[in-house]
């Protein structure tokens, strides 16, 4: 059984991970430790404050007595507000910090987007407008074309971790473009995980959501990930691993 830890800024939408390893019965196991939060806030400053070295590294601390094998820090504001290099950074601080592979829910859309060989995408982005457009740089900067954009101006994670499913599938639904070959939703704090399958069935394409990519690369990380059920296209069939052919 491999161990994915998790590294997750404050309390919203935590309880997705335990609850999917509890419907794998225990195939992988998913951690999680809380990292610190000063100020809850969709807003460029509070989530560079966020996903500052500092707070990582106290989080990595707590992980290791989990014993992972690879760790995500599970936050996509706090990752591409930093850009395509500061998210690297902060990967691999994590990684020099637990001696295992580590990435962040940033890095993993770009990745799983590589994976899936798509392109185009359109991004149902919960954050604000300004905050949304450094992820569609973020995007940009690893390859995708963004053809549709929808912000929807909440503010904490708190609040976004209180969505209810239908509400959800209403923001991808006026997100979707007839370009996008997939629909993204870039925030950790909405509870996804248990309707990825319902999210894609609404559009009809795939669906991108910022849990499921973080338990996706945590996986890419240690090898071919497996075809799990009721998780999406993405988990359809077993990707390559970093450095392999796929």
């Amino acid at each position: 059984m491999v161990t994915v830890g998790l590294l997750y800024p404050g309390h919203s939408a935590e309880d997705d991970y335990p609850a999917l390893e509890a419907r794998l019965d225990g195939a992988i196991k998913l951690p999680v430790v809380i990292t610190s939060v000063g100020e809850d806030a969709h807003r460029v400053d509070a989530l560079l404050d966020l996903g500052r070295a500092e707070r990582l590294a106290d989080g990595a601390f707590e992980l290791a007595a989990t014993q992972p094998d690879a760790v995500m820090w599970a936050c996509t504001s706090g990752s591409f507000v930093f850009g395509p290099r500061g998210a690297r950074d902060q990967a691999s601080g994590v990684a020099a910090a637990l001696g295992v592979p580590a990435s962040s829910t940033s890095l993993a859309f770009v990745d799983a987007l590589k994976a899936l060989g798509v392109r185009r995408v359109a991004v149902a982005a919960s954050y604000p407008e300004d905050v949304a457009q450094h992820f569609v740089r973020f995007l940009t900067a690893g390859g995708a074309e963004v053809v549709s954009m929808g912000s929807h101006g909440i503010i904490t994670a708190a609040e976004v971790g209180t969505l209810e499913t239908a509400q959800v599938i209403a923001m991808v639904k006026a997100a979707d473009h007839p370009d996008a070959e997939a629909v993204l939703v870039p925030d950790t704090a909405m509870h996804t995980l248990a309707i990825v399958d319902e999210l894609e069935a609404a559009i009809g394409k795939p669906v991108l959501t910022a849990n499921q990519v973080t338990v996706w690369k945590g996986l890419h990380l240690l090898g071919p990930v497996p075809a799990l059920e009721a998780l999406g296209t993405l988990f359809a069939a077993p990707a390559a691993a970093p450095g392999e052919r796929k």
